[in-house]
This record gives structure tokens, C-alpha cells and sequence, in this order.
């Protein structure tokens, strides 16, 4: 497979043709739905209260996670961020992976689209099993490459080391998925422990489908075009297989609230598969003994 990089498009940049107006179109809206679950993972979630109940499509099989679901999908986490005020409030999904210190999440929740810091590390904290574990503050790992100058889908991802490790069983380190590129029907469990502001439950699940993988670009890592709902709060959330594999992490979704039809062009979720550079980096971590 070609590695291919996705470029940040800028209004002034875009044809006038309605052919590569559409292309260009398509290729933008998923950065514009990272920017939008960017400033949620900030705290601004504005959406009006008639849409909190919403969700992207006009079915909605979501149901809260039981005893047995947090069993199942272990590692399941929430990292939790204070506010100017010092309030601490529920940001996005997170999930120890491979070890009890290794904690995998979104880059958004500390950078936006341009790279630019957001918030500190040691404005956070990572919860499991009822339990609060602060992060090394200078731990921090971020997929974008160095000298990069954009956030994408692709390279959306973080690692954090917990100061002391968890009292908690890690989610087993990921294999590369075996996906062929292109238009697929691939059942999979969307796990939410942070849940959703569209959904009344605390944490969510529900079963839905990867229906096409795009050829990889940055970090060699392929985006994964899902239809299962999502709300603000949603960041991070983990694709499963019918396996119980985690296979993706969440990281935006288009058109947020709109109860419309999928679409695989114009209106869908987009998670990152765990290869390229972010599996890289994990097993990196898990031959450290988590210290890398």
C-alpha cells in the first residue's frame, strides 16, 4: 500500500469547479469534524439543549455499558481535565493499553487542529475502575510528526504514563487489523466509557459497522469510516471486532446531532486503526516495561 499524505485545505485554496469543489469538500469535512470534538474535548460543548438527546443517524442502538461489558473491554478509561475555575470535568475516552501505566487517547484533547497546546498535562487525570491516577507530566507522546504543522485523522493519537500504575487489568496490546482497503461490512462493538452528551448514560455501546478503510496516510496509519453514533464526550472511544479485538480509536465525527442517513462520502464517523507509527510506538512502551 502507498503511503499518501492528507492534506489541510484552506477556503482560498479551493477550485471552482463543482467536480473538484466536491473532492475538496470531502477531504476537509473530516478535519472540520476534529476541530469541532476538539473544542468539546475543551469543554465547549454548546449544542442546544433539544439536540443533547440527538444523534448522528436516525437510529440509535446505543445501551450503558454493564459489569460485564468493563470485563470484557478491559482498559476501558475516562480522562478527566479541570477548567479555568480548577472543576474537573469529563473530557473523552481513554484506555490502558498493553501495560497498567500506558494510557492511549486522542492528541486533540491537548492540541488543536494547528498544533497548538490546549491544555496541560497536569491539568488532567486518567480514571479506571472508580480510581483517579494522575499522568507524568512530561510524558507526553503525540502522533503528529515532528516539524508537522496540522492535526488529522490519521495521526490523531496520544500516549500518557500514569505516574503509578493502575489498579486495573490493561486492555492486551493490539494487533495490526488485516483489512483490505476500500468498501468493507465489518461488524463492530463502538465501546464509549465516557459516553456521549447525546445519550443519557454514563457510558455507551453499541453494535455497528467499519464500512470502508482509506489507504493510509500520515504516520501509515488508515482511517476507518464507521456508522456507529457518536456525541461530544465521544473522543477516543474503542472499535472492537466480533473477536473482542480492539481494533480503532474514534476520533471525529461529521454533522454531529443530525439524525441523517449515513453516507460514506458526506456523513459518517472516522477512527484510526491501530498500526503505522501509533502501534509502533505502544510496543515500543510494552518492551520498555512501559517506561520508554
Amino acid at each position: 500500500m502507498g503511503l499518501r499524505r492528507s492534506g489541510v485545505l484552506l477556503a482560498t485554496e479551493m477550485p471552482v469547479t463543482e467536480e473538484p469543489i466536491r473532492s475538496a469538500w470531502r477531504r476537509l469535512l473530516p478535519l472540520a469534524a476534529l476541530l469541532v470534538l476538539a473544542g468539546a474535548a475543551r469543554g465547549e460543548d454548546r449544542a442546544p439543549p433539544d439536540q443533547r438527546l440527538a444523534a448522528l443517524y436516525p437510529q440509535d442502538g446505543r445501551r450503558d455499558l454493564t459489569g460485564a461489558d468493563f470485563d470484557r473491554f478491559r482498559g476501558a478509561g475516562i480522562l478527566w481535565c479541570r477548567n479555568p475555575d480548577g472543576v474537573p470535568q469529563k473530557a473523552a475516552a481513554a484506555w490502558l493499553i498493553a501495560d497498567r501505566s500506558t494510557v492511549v487517547l486522542n492528541a486533540h484533547n491537548f492540541r488543536d487542529r494547528r498544533l497548538a497546546a490546549t491544555r496541560a498535562v497536569a491539568d488532567c487525570y486518567f480514571q479506571i475502575g472508580g480510581r483517579n491516577y494522575d499522568f507524568d507530566p512530561d510524558s507526553l507522546v503525540l502522533g503528529p510528526a515532528p516539524g508537522a504543522d496540522s492535526l488529522h485523522i490519521t495521526d490523531d493519537w496520544a500516549i500518557l504514563r500514569l505516574h503509578r500504575p493502575a489498579d486495573a487489568v490493561p486492555q492486551p496490546l493490539p494487533e495490526p487489523p488485516d483489512l483490505p482497503v476500500g468498501d468493507i461490512a465489518l461488524p463492530v462493538t463502538m465501546v464509549s466509557p465516557a459516553g456521549h452528551s447525546n445519550y443519557r448514560g454514563p457510558s455507551s455501546l453499541e453494535r455497528c459497522a467499519i464500512r470502508r478503510i482509506d489507504p493510509p496516510t500520515e504516520d501509515a496509519i488508515r482511517r476507518a469510516r464507521h456508522d456507529c453514533n457518536d456525541g461530544y464526550g465521544g473522543s477516543g472511544s474503542g472499535l472492537f471486532d466480533e473477536a473482542g479485538r480492539l481494533i480503532a480509536l474514534q476520533s471525529a465525527s461529521l454533522a454531529m446531532n443530525s439524525r441523517s442517513r449515513f453516507d460514506i462520502e458526506f456523513h459518517y464517523g472516522s477512527a484510526l486503526l491501530f498500526e503505522g507509527g501509533l502501534l509502533s510506538a505502544l510496543r515500543g512502551r510494552a518492551g520498555a516495561g512501559g517506561r520508554e
